[in-house]
């Protein structure tokens, strides 16, 4: 079957935009609103799989509700009666994918790079605070908008909502291979950690002009992400900031509980190692790899962190020139009270002491001892009404 000319009675093609094996995305002209758009067809091949079309549709329902600047916006999605062709609707980016840019160029600059990831990672984790997991994120999915400079993440053609059934079956890998985490290349469930990953190996692209693992085959990416140090991408590019190039590895972790919290915990980082600078969430994902690479100690460990709030984020920030240089963190002044309680108990203590003394001289006196000097005793009961009220007070 050919193209057709026209999709719904109203958005007419005009080019091809890219192909991939499921659908083909064309450039069309809305006429009603008169403007462009990026209509996805669905592949013809696939139309009688009842299962991807159910998945095809879940994601034009789940994505339509992403509105965010660093998302695609999804216009809408349907059945083109004259074709027989599912199609989604969505806003045209004019303006290169960083696929294109790593093809003309080899590698992005340092700042382009980092103006990249930290657009990308306000788009996930909005994506992601809505309940949808992206499955599919490399450069060709990250669209540089020529008018504005903004980054926005593309096709999120085989997201899902992370509540929903999985559609998909146990061990099936959908995406680009060379950007699959660990759990997505053995077949497991995709989370946000999973997102992550895939997004840290763009980085490692744009910085180094190379992956982070080279393979011939999934079963040997597989095996490398589990048992292969990821290079340092300084051993390619020294002008690039330790700081940023240890912010951007810790995404490529094996075990997702070892990186970041959250994408804008991501995005904190990789603004503030530009600057040469690391955040809290950074320190703390160092340290656990300094102690030694233990799953089940740094789960508990950043289970720890996050419930007394040791992985606070930056402020965010507008300007990845503006970035402030780092302060110490502030001192933690929690233990005041205790340290007051204990000088209070102390205090307490004394004042039992002294009324104790008080009450032995006031009985000498009263037996008719042997005095060195008079003893008022008014002054010492005054005294000892005094002490009392002093542990009274003490004692609340």
């Amino acid at each position: 079957m050919s193209t057709p000319t026209q999709v719904a009675g109203r958005y007419t093609i005009e080019r091809r935009l890219g192909a991939g094996g499921m659908s083909t995305v064309f450039m069309a002209m809305d006429t009603v609103l008169e403007r462009l758009v990026a209509v996805k067809l669905l592949a013809e091949h696939l139309a009688d799989d009842e299962a991807f079309v159910a998945r095809f549709r879940r994601e034009a329902v789940a994505a339509a509700r992403l509105q965010h600047p660093n998302i695609v916006q999804v216009f809408d999605s349907g059945l083109d009666p004259a074709s027989d062709r599912h199609y989604i609707v969505m806003e045209y980016v004019e303006g290169p994918s960083c696929a294109d840019l790593l093809r003309d160029q080899g590698v992005l600059g340092v700042e382009e790079s980092v103006r990249v990831v930290r657009d990308a990672c306000h788009g996930l984790d909005y994506a992601h605070r809505a309940g949808v997991v992206h499955r599919d994120v490399k450069p060709g999915n990250l669209l540089i908008a020529k008018e504005t400079g903004t980054t926005k993440l593309a096709d999120f053609g085989i997201a899902k909502a992370a509540e929903q059934t999985r559609i998909t079956q146990v061990g099936s890998v959908l995406g680009t291979a060379a950007y699959l985490s660990p759990e997505q290349a053995s077949g497991e469930e995709s989370t946000p950690a999973s997102d992550i990953y895939s997004l840290g190996v763009c980085a490692y692209q744009f910085l180094s002009g190379r992956l982070p693992h080279e393979y011939s085959s999934l079963t040997e990416l597989a095996l490398k992400q589990q048992s292969d140090t990821v290079a340092p991408i300084r051993d390619f590019r020294p002008e690039v900031p330790a700081e940023l190039d240890n912010a951007i590895r810790l995404c490529l972790e094996r075990d997702p509980a070892t990186r970041y919290a959250s994408a804008l915990d991501l995005a904190d980082a990789v603004e503030a190692g530009l600057h040469g600078h690391g955040t809290d969430a950074t320190q703390l994902l160092e340290r656990t790899q300094a102690m030694g690479y233990d799953p089940d100690a740094t789960r508990a460990m950043l289970g720890g962190a996050a419930a007394t709030g040791a992985t606070r984020r930056l402020p965010p920030r507008t300007e990845v020139g503006r970035a402030p240089a780092r302060r110490p963190p502030a001192r933690d002044d929690r233990r005041a009270p205790g340290r007051g309680r204990m000088i209070a108990r102390w205090l307490v203590l004394l004042a039992v002491v002294l009324a104790i003394v008080a009450v032995i001289l006031v009985a000498t006196q009263s037996s008719g001892g042997n005095n060195k000097g008079p003893v008022n005793s008014n002054d010492v009961h005054g005294q000892i009404d005094g002490l009392k009220t002093l542990i009274q007070d003490n004692s609340k």
